[in-house]
């Protein structure tokens, strides 16, 4: 008897920690903390001369997304906007800005990069 008890223990904690597996995998889970802050809408102040798509690997979450968009963000010039879903960045920046740069930046947060256009 003891040893069903035990078993329906274990089924209900793999039952629940595949649940939350699959939401931290969907971007829905928070990872690393702090998903609840807000997003900063950076705007451009000069025209856009340009716009640079990064695939960045490690992204997880709606804190993932925050950090490397206020990492990007306070590069002079730039403006960027994650997809999770998509594991990108979109930068648009009126000043030019090397792709090391990028790289950089936001590698140095921990994720990686995997191709910048």
């Amino acid at each position: 008897m003891a040893n069903v008890i035990i078993l329906a223990v274990l089924v209900v904690i793999a039952i629940y920690a595949v649940s939350a597996s699959r939401k931290h995998f969907r971007g829905e889970g928070g990872c690393c903390g702090g998903a609840g802050t807000v997003r900063e809408k950076k705007k451009l102040n000069a025209p856009r001369i340009g716009e640079k798509t990064v695939r960045i690997e490690g992204m997880h979450c709606e804190n993932c997304r925050n950090r490397v968009e206020h990492a990007v963000n306070r590069l002079d010039g730039a403006v960027c906007r994650v997809n999770l879903r998509k594991k990108t960045a979109r930068i648009s920046y009126s000043v030019p800005i090397s792709d090391e740069t990028l790289r950089e930046t936001i590698e140095a947060l921990g994720y990686e990069v995997q191709s910048i256009s």
